[in-house]
């Protein structure tokens, strides 16, 4: 089949769905031989191999590497799919690369996403989704510059995951692929 992408990078921030996407988009593209990964997982795969500690205690070259590698699969690799908070970022000059950002506009139902995963508190969620996400950018600021790293500019897509619910989330990322079915 042929496509109008050869990767792609799902982004956005705590209970978005990027996971949700990602997963959905397997039964469609996994059969067509593309792998998927997550930036947990690269993270993961990273410190095995660099020995370092957990990615909120490491040093900014750790950072960069982590990046880098991201950036590397990206360019070296075709039939990825990878969901990270900055990998859309990271691929935001890699024309090859379709990029999604997702979004909710509601904080109530991302809330209620994380105390449901994660089996907290709804206080809890408010507090791990607020300061996971200005901890998150202000390291990035530190690291990379000034950037609104989820400026729609840099993604081909942006979905509110509030209005549009997980079919037609995945099936607009497929429409832009170029994604028939057989």
């Amino acid at each position: 089949m042929d496509l109008k992408f050869e990767n792609i990078t799902i982004s956005g921030g705590v209970a978005t769905g990027k996971n949700t996407l990602k997963d959905n988009l397997r039964p469609y593209l996994e059969p067509l031989g593309w792998k998927f990964t997550s930036g947990g997982q690269i993270l993961r795969d990273f410190t095995k191999e660099y020995v370092q500690p957990v990615a909120s205690l490491a040093d900014d070259d750790f950072h960069r590497k982590l990046d880098q590698r991201t950036l590397d699969l990206l360019t070296k690799e075709k039939n990825y799919v990878i969901e990270a908070w900055l990998a859309g970022f990271v691929a935001r000059e890699l024309p090859n690369t379709l990029r999604v950002l997702l979004i909710c506009h509601d904080d109530a139902l991302r809330i209620d996403r994380v105390a449901n995963r994660d089996k907290i508190s709804v206080d809890d969620a408010k507090k791990y989704i607020k300061e996971r996400e200005e901890d998150n950018f202000k390291e990035w600021k530190r690291l990379y510059g000034d950037y609104n790293f989820w400026d729609p500019q840099y993604f081909h897509l942006v979905v509110d995951t509030y209005s549009s619910d997980q079919t037609k989330s995945t099936q607009q990322v497929l429409d832009l692929l170029g994604y028939k079915a057989p």
